[in-house]
């Protein structure tokens, strides 16, 4: 009857609850885990809108958007969450950026040469690219800007995990043993930039549009020194876009780039977001004509299925619960298979979320890669790796209290401040209290101290997610090996350390053995190793002003790309 009760009471959208990879959550669904990932427009039936190429805006080119969540920065090197992400992506080319279909497309770069044994990338730049600032955009830039992100001194989390193992020496630099001087990069001269991979790399292409890899300025940087990225004008942009205010916890303005290399492109002249934490304001604002894309929860969907400026959005980003294995419990395989198999997923997905969201059941999202020779669906050829069944969860975790010496058990629950968040906070810690003898207590925070205490471990049990930073299943797996700069759980396996590294060294250039190699690695992960607790692969409910067009969804990075959106018929 209480599990009943929360179903009819929570709302959809876990709000602020992952940190980034990179694609999930901005908008109106919170940050990217590391909580992060890696969108066009959608038509009324969900195909992608045509960028704004051939086509013509008319009437005020000015968007209003809002985010559940302040930007923590806008420093490449430090960036963990979609908020930034998405924001970097809109005021900041890289060397290639991705357009319609998750397509690469020209950025800084205008095209690139591979060695033949794949593993020297040449990039030939534009020279027509400039900084807000008047400097031009050259091949130092992104030298500097990768050399900053592994170099231990900075501090940075994704720069170890996106470029070790990728670029030459860049783990070993980030362990201090290397002197960051001898990174595979090299500004050839300022329009030629060399990159050299520690092996062939399957997913670089689409790697260097995500966040982390993008340029910086060195002179700015140093003269902003600890400002830089934290305010309006401590920031420089040479995309489409650049930040010009900042109102922390409240909202901020990008407006078109004049200086930018294809402005003429460019047709919205102004963005302005709004911090908006709460599901109803949004819809409230919305209705209103304050802002033109909402993003829904349950209650809302049913109420708005039937409008025409009514979507749904499948993402490949995934929700789960982490579990601090340093905690003494959370430490017991068996307390974490209870954890897995106590939660109703079908209840989240049907009843709270009721936006097209789907249970997850591994650590690849459905649809997102798929079998190099038989084309099946890496989730449908591993299946499902846990399910829902209170009876057994019971036993795991009589088993572990035995195991543990316990008889009662309290462990804090880190989640969200947005009142969705603690919504759904609340029916998960529900769910979680009917294993008997346990106490869960949720501590809710913002979205910013959130992704702090994630990356000092200060957690017991965690709503996580992560939207992927390229497209192949490396970017869920490679997360959990050891030490590894987005595993935050204290998971340690060199079983499971060994599969990655064969899947991403010996095995790179051979696709069929590597896909496999991952299906055994999700297999020890999940249904063995119990290290993560699946929730939902997500989908969007939003509302969408039909004046808006051309916005591309992106798969991984920024979700949203505006530099070919438009404003037509308001």
């Amino acid at each position: 009857m209480r599990k009943t009760n929360w179903l009819l009471l929570a709302l959809a959208l876990v709000l602020s609850m992952f940190l980034a990879a990179c694609s999930g959550g901005s908008d109106d669904t919170g940050g990217n885990e590391g909580d992060g990932g890696e969108d066009t427009e959608e038509t009324e039936d969900g195909s992608s809108e045509e960028g704004s190429d051939g086509e013509s805006a008319d009437g005020e080119q000015v968007l209003n958007l809002a985010e559940s969540a302040d930007i923590p920065t806008l420093d490449p090197s430090m960036a963990t969450d979609v908020v930034a992400f998405q924001w970097l992506g809109s005021t900041t080319d890289g060397l290639y950026r991705l357009g319609e279909g998750g397509e690469v497309e020209p950025g800084i770069a205008k095209s690139h040469e591979v060695s033949e044994d794949g593993l020297t990338w040449t990039f030939d730049l534009r020279e027509d690219a400039k900084w807000t600032n008047g400097d031009p955009v050259t091949a130092q830039n992104f030298v500097y800007a990768w050399q900053r992100a592994v170099n231990p001194e900075t501090g940075s989390e994704y720069g170890p995990y996106m470029l070790g193992g990728v670029v030459k020496n860049a783990a070993s630099i980030a362990e201090g043993e290397t002197p960051v001087e001898d990174l595979g990069v090299t500004a050839v001269d300022d329009y030629t930039f060399e990159v050299v991979l520690e092996q062939p790399t399957p997913y670089f292409e689409s790697l260097t549009a995500f966040g982390t890899f993008l340029p910086m300025n060195e002179s700015f940087v140093e003269e902003q020194g600890e400002d830089y990225a934290l305010e309006a004008e401590n920031t420089i942009a040479n995309g489409p876009f650049k930040l010009t205010e900042w109102n922390h916890g409240e909202g901020w303005t990008v407006v078109k780039n004049e200086d930018y290399w294809d402005a003429e492109n460019v047709q919205l002249e102004q963005i302005n977001v709004k911090v908006v934490k709460d599901v109803a304001t949004a819809v409230n604002l919305y209705e209103t004509g304050q802002i033109d894309r909402a993003g829904l929860s349950a209650e809302f969907v049913d109420q708005y299925r039937s409008n025409d400026a009514f979507k749904i959005t499948e993402e490949p980003t995934l929700f789960y619960l982490k579990m601090n294995q340093e905690n003494e419990i959370l430490g017991n395989v068996n307390a974490r298979k209870a954890i897995q198999s106590v939660i109703d997923r079908q209840g989240i997905t049907d009843v709270i979320l009721n936006n097209g969201s789907i249970p997850a059941v591994g650590d690849v999202p459905r649809n997102f890669t798929m079998h190099p020779e038989s084309g099946e669906d890496f989730r449908d050829i591993n299946g499902d790796l846990v399910e829902t069944d209170v009876e057994q969860a019971q036993e795991h975790w009589a088993t572990a209290k035995e195991e543990l010496g316990i008889e009662e058990a309290t462990l804090e629950y880190l989640g969200g401040d947005t009142e969705t968040a603690q919504k759904m906070d609340a029916f998960i810690k529900d769910q979680l209290e009917q294993l008997e003898g346990l106490s869960v207590e949720v501590v809710s925070v913002p979205f910013k101290e959130r992704l702090r205490r994630d990356t000092a471990m200060e957690y017991q049990l965690q709503n996580s997610g992560w939207g992927p930073d390229y497209i192949d299943p490396n970017t869920f797996l490679n997360m959990w090996v050891t030490d590894g700069g987005n595993n935050m759980t204290g998971y340690a396996n060199e079983e499971y350390d060994a599969l990655i590294e064969k899947a991403n060294t010996e095995l790179a250039q051979k696709p069929v053995e590597r896909f496999e190699t991952f299906l055994e690695a999700e297999k020890m992960l999940i249904e063995e190793d119990a290290v993560l607790a699946p929730l939902y692969q997500r989908a969007v409910a939003q509302l969408w002003k039909p004046y808006l067009k051309g916005v591309i969804t992106n798969p991984m990075g920024a979700e949203y790309t505006y530099k070919h959106a438009y404003i037509e018929g308001k």
